[in-house]
Parts: C-alpha cells; sequence; structure tokens
C-alpha cells in the first residue's frame, strides 16, 4: 500500500468518525496520530502528540481566539445586539421585508464584534424572531433570514474561522480580515435583496409594510448604535492601519466591550462571569480541534496525497477553472454531512497545495473557502444554523425551515461566481493596506 492511498484511506476514515458524530477533536486525533504512527513509527507518533498541544498553546497567531470570542460573549450579554436590531428596525421600518431586512443588518453588524455564525443566528433568534412572528411572517422567511444573516458572523471580520485558516495555511491574520470585508458586505446586500425580493413575490410572506418613521427617529435610532462603531473603529479599524497587531485589537475590544457594558448599566458580574466562563469553554473547545489538526495535517503532508492530487490533475489536462469547480462541488458535498470548522480542517492541509500549484492566491481562496462555510451552515440535513434557530423555536416545524432558507442560498453562491469573475473582491484591501 502507498502512502498516497494510506493518505485516502485516512481521510475516509476521518468522514466516516464525523458522520457516526464522533467529536471532531476525537476523530481528527485518532486518524492523525494512528495516521502517523503507521508512516513514521510509534515513537514519532508519540512525538509528535507531545509537542503539538505546546506548539498550539504558544502560537501567537491563534492567541487572538479566546479574546475575539470574549468581546462576542460581552457583547451579546450587554444587549449591543438588541440595540443594534432596534436601530435597524426603525430605520427600515416601511419598507417590503423590513424587519427581514432589519434582522439581516443587524446581523451583520453584530458579525462584527462577534465572529462566530452560530453565536450569531442564536442571539438575533432571540430578538427578531419574536418581533416577526408578531408582525405576522411567514415561518419560513423568518428564519430564513435569521439564518442568513447569522452565517455572516465567519466572514466580516473578526472571524474565528479565518484566524483557524490563517494558523493552518500560515497566512496573515490582517490580510485575510481586510479581504473578507467586501464580500462580507456584498454578501450581505445580496441576503438583503433575496429577502426583498421574496417579499414582492409572496406579499403574505412579509405583512409589515406600515407607515415609515420620520428622519428624527431614524437619526435618534442610530445614535444607539455608537458603541458598536466605537468597537469596530478601535478593533478592526486598528488592524486595518497597523496601529494594532490582531492580538492588541482583540484585546482593547474585549476590554471595551466590558467596560461600555458596565458604564452602561448592560451588564453585572453575573453577565461578566458568564461571558467569561462561555468563552473559556467555547475557546478549549476550538483549541484542542487546532491541536488534533495539526497532528492531521502533518499525517496528510507524509502521504504525499496534495503532491499525487496535484500531478494527477495535471495529467488528466485540468484546467485551473476545472479544478477549482471540482473543489467547490466537494465542498457542497461535504458541507450537507460535516459542519464548518471540520470542513476547514479536513480539508485545507489537502487542499491548499492544489490551488496554489494551480496559481490561485490563497488568501482569495480562504475568503471562498469561508462562503462555503457559510453555505453548509444552511444546507439540509446538517446545517448547523438552522438547528439553533429551530431548538429556540421548536414550534416551528425544520421543513418550514429548510423551506425558508433556501431561496437564501443563491445569495452565496452568486458571491462565488463573483469571486471568480473579479478576485479584486477580495485582493483589493488586502493589497491596498498591506502592498
Amino acid at each position: 500500500m502507498t502512502v498516497a492511498t494510506l493518505g485516502l484511506i485516512g481521510i475516509a476514515v476521518l468522514i466516516a468518525l464525523l458522520l457516526l458524530r464522533v467529536p471532531v477533536w476525537i476523530a481528527l486525533v485518532l486518524v492523525g496520530f494512528f495516521g502517523n504512527a503507521i508512516t513514521l513509527g510509534w515513537h514519532g507518533s508519540f512525538a509528535l502528540a507531545g509537542t503539538a498541544p505546546f506548539d498550539v498553546a504558544t502560537s501567537y497567531t491563534l492567541s487572538v481566539v479566546p479574546l475575539f470570542i470574549l468581546m462576542g460573549e460581552i457583547a451579546s450579554e450587554s444587549r449591543l445586539s438588541a440595540e443594534l436590531f432596534r436601530a435597524a428596525r426603525v430605520v427600515l421600518q416601511g419598507f417590503r421585508s423590513g424587519l427581514a431586512t432589519a434582522t439581516i443588518t443587524a446581523s451583520a453588524l453584530f458579525g462584527a464584534v462577534s465572529g462566530s455564525s452560530l453565536a450569531n443566528a442564536a442571539t438575533m433568534t432571540r430578538i427578531a424572531l419574536p418581533e416577526m412572528r408578531k408582525a405576522g411572517y411567514d415561518p419560513g422567511l423568518a428564519t430564513g433570514s435569521l439564518a442568513a444573516g447569522g452565517s455572516l458572523g465567519i466572514l466580516i471580520p473578526p472571524s474565528i474561522i479565518l484566524v483557524i485558516y490563517a494558523a493552518i495555511a500560515e497566512q496573515s491574520v490582517p490580510r485575510l480580515f481586510a479581504a473578507g470585508l467586501l464580500p462580507g458586505i456584498l454578501l450581505a446586500l445580496l441576503y438583503v435583496a433575496v429577502a426583498i425580493a421574496v417579499g414582492v413575490w409572496r406579499p403574505h410572506f412579509a405583512p409589515d409594510i406600515g407607515a415609515r418613521a420620520s428622519l428624527r427617529d431614524r437619526l435618534s435610532a442610530l445614535r444607539g448604535t455608537w458603541q458598536f462603531l466605537a468597537l469596530f473603529i478601535v478593533t478592526i479599524g486598528g488592524i486595518y492601519t497597523g496601529i494594532f497587531t490582531p492580538t492588541e485589537a482583540a484585546a482593547i475590544g474585549a476590554f471595551g466591550a466590558i467596560l461600555l457594558g458596565v458604564l452602561g448599566r448592560r451588564m453585572g458580574f453575573v453577565e461578566l462571569l458568564r461571558a467569561v466562563e462561555n468563552s473559556v469553554l467555547v475557546s478549549g473547545l476550538l483549541f484542542v480541534i487546532v491541536i488534533g489538526a495539526n497532528l492531521f495535517s502533518f499525517f496528510i503532508v507524509q502521504s504525499h496525497l496534495p503532491e499525487l492530487l496535484t500531478e494527477g490533475a495535471r495529467a488528466a489536462g485540468l484546467s485551473p477553472l476545472m479544478v477549482m469547480l471540482l473543489i467547490i462541488v466537494v465542498y457542497l458535498v461535504l458541507g450537507c454531512f460535516l459542519e464548518g470548522i471540520g470542513m476547514v480542517l479536513i480539508t485545507v492541509p489537502v487542499f491548499l497545495p492544489l490551488v496554489a500549484a494551480f496559481g490561485y492566491d490563497p488568501i482569495w481562496f480562504g475568503i471562498l473557502l469561508v462562503i462555503m462555510v457559510e453555505v453548509s451552515l444552511l444546507t439540509p440535513p446538517v446545517g448547523m444554523n438552522l438547528f439553533v434557530i429551530q431548538a429556540q423555536a421548536p414550534d416551528i416545524r425544520i421543513m418550514d425551515i429548510y423551506r425558508g432558507v433556501a431561496p437564501f442560498l443563491i445569495a452565496p453562491l452568486a458571491l462565488v461566481v463573483s469571486l471568480f469573475l473579479v478576485p479584486e473582491l477580495a485582493l483589493w484591501l488586502p493589497r491596498l493596506f498591506y502592498g
């Protein structure tokens, strides 16, 4: 048996374990450890297993993860998301699908401080779903807009998945954050367009058109968003301008979120303790997953599978575009069965060398990958955002949620096409800020 065949068997075993609902970190550790044992011997495998936790724990790139998670948890506990939704609702009052559009807009803005799609979807469901149901919204449109808006949390910076991709692919976090901004804004606008189109096509799905708010009321509502703007400008703006490193910006953002919550009397000691506890739990889980991913990545490198795929694609005469289309098809299939972080950790060690060999920019590929992860969050049967919403609204049938999210899948797929047609959507800002 060749080492490349062993690599393929390892990937098949890993996917099988994940489909059997084995936790991601356990599946990665098992396949990585035993794969390395076969290729390097037991001594080499134990040596790697001993050093991987130290390598991850001392990684400066990953130090940003717990801090950005804490900033998002603080923003959620201090009800910043509720203020964003109230402001968007007043500004968009009187327009077709106004509440759905407000939900997507507030989700996009909250994603700029949370970095997590699941947290975004869960938080906005608690806030916006009761309002849409009170207004007589169709359950499908209501939950579809929540799921779509929630998915923006992993594309609009700061994105936890982009940080994990940066660590695995050895890419710059600031460049990836810059690359994700324009596609994130464009995707939010595409989601808004879909919500409006559904409201026009099925007016009874969004019967909330009433009198538009006055200019004074809209300006008054916008004044309540200054705290979000301050956090975003200080953290992400500081990264883009080079004033802060990502870790410094995350630390300042987390402290700023705590300060704003305390001074605004919207967060006490209990809420702060809960935010810290949630941040520790989520960060710990992510770090053990990355440790497993390091072992798995080393095994894939030893199997020489990426080189074999590159040689095979060239021998078959495949063009770079055909290679990318095949990769996208693989992501569409995997997204129906695997959760997002698992997709990233399994596929990046395999696909990134292939993508780079065919001339595609790793930063551009990172944004494409995150968009495909967003699609996986919305596609049944394992669309995590859909289950997060259904868990908080158990009276809404899961089939209604599937029906409601279907039109919104047009938006990320249209964005993927746009990235191929205009790669500068993802590359212009990194080149502008960092050369």
